[in-house]
């Protein structure tokens, strides 16, 4: 059963920090997550959208296994209001709105191993809001040797991140601004419980870490913002946890502003550097600098990545292969050239 208390003649909802009171039939902000029956249900158990297999850049994640390729998927359904979603087609649907399938967590470690991927995404909409089945396939990969990894905006409750990231190996956190005012406004959520999170997983869990921030024009790009946010990632997370700033689109609610230009990105990630931080990467454009993972010490090229095709390799063994500095992350032992067009969607058999 999800995770809740029953409070007078409601049930709260304790996997997030909204902390939904839900009434007999009543759906919480996520719509996946209901009362029935005087207990609380999730819908999202075994429903996933779809899959496709990705490179593991694609999460974004450049430091944990990279060259190689991961299976996503994701369900209806997100705990989040973010106005400039991008995946919102399946993140604002109601469960039964969504063209959900149906899977087994046996069935999609299968397809993984079936199609080579070293390891699993949970991702699109946010595996928050589908802890069990998330916490179920988790268990399943591991037994069966393969890695998990969460791409999530971070907004769980003390009381259910312990279980969720158990047994995790990567994640991804959208640290989509460094307001209060903007997660209030853009997104209908608050930024400490996401902050918290981050310092949670550095401090008490072994899962590798990376940190997302979408930069909209007008809203969170300013040069200040980027170094507080820089700054604080230094002082909490440490230097070498890896910071990828994008370039948003147009899309769902948030259409006037314009995409972000590359030259804002391109600053945002000097300024970044400047501030300590050894990897900070672009993405949504093309930068072949931006994306490219340099060695602190030497400054030689280890991996320079053309979108998310690997070319110049020059990491052995998660060390520079000049200098011998090691490289912070999840390497494999040798990282394969990687061109294969992306993504590709496959059906479960």
């Amino acid at each position: 059963m999800p995770p809740g208390a029953r409070g007078g003649q409601k049930i709260v909802c304790t996997l997030c920090p909204r902390l939904c009171q839900l009434r007999e039939g009543q759906a919480g902000f996520c719509y996946v997550r209901q009362v029935h029956g005087g207990e609380l249900v999730t819908l999202a158990w075994g429903r996933p959208t779809g899959f496709a297999v990705d490179p593991v850049e694609k999460k974004p994640l450049n430091h944990f296994l990279p060259g190689t390729s991961i299976l996503s998927f994701g369900t209806a359904g997100c705990n989040l209001g973010c106005t400039f979603c991008q995946n919102w087609s399946i993140s604002k649907a109601r469960d039964d709105d969504a063209s959900a399938l149906e899977a087994t967590p046996q069935q999609v470690v299968a397809a993984a191993q079936r199609t080579g991927c070293p390891s699993i995404a949970m991702t699109y909409n946010d595996p928050v809001i589908f802890a069990e089945f998330a916490i179920d396939i988790t268990r399943e990969a591991r037994g069966a040797g393969l890695h998990s990894v969460l791409v999530t905006n971070g907004y769980v409750s003390e009381q259910a991140r312990g279980e969720l990231f158990d047994g995790v190996s990567a994640a991804n956190v959208d640290l989509k601004a460094f307001t209060e005012d903007f997660y209030r406004k853009q997104t209908l959520s608050h930024l400490e419980p996401v902050l918290d999170t981050l310092r949670w997983i550095v401090r008490e869990t072994q899962v590798w870490l990376e940190v997302t921030n979408l930069i909209i024009p007008g809203h969170n790009d300013t040069e200040d913002e980027t170094r507080q946010l820089a700054r604080w990632m230094v002082q909490n997370l440490g230097v070498d946890v890896p910071l990828h700033l994008t370039a948003f689109h147009p899309d769902w609610k948030l259409r006037d502003p314009p995409p972000t230009p590359a030259s804002t990105l391109r600053r945002a990630r000097q300024i970044a550097r400047t501030e300590r931080l050894r990897y900070v990467y672009t993405g949504n454009v093309h930068d072949r600098e931006g994306g490219t993972t340099r060695c602190p010490r030497c400054d030689a090229v280890l991996i320079e990545r053309d979108w998310h095709a690997i070319e110049a390799r020059a990491l052995v063994d998660g060390r520079c292969a000049g200098c011998g500095e090691r490289i912070a992350g999840v390497f494999p032992h040798h990282i394969a050239p990687q061109s294969t067009p992306w993504p590709r969607r496959i059906t479960l058999t």
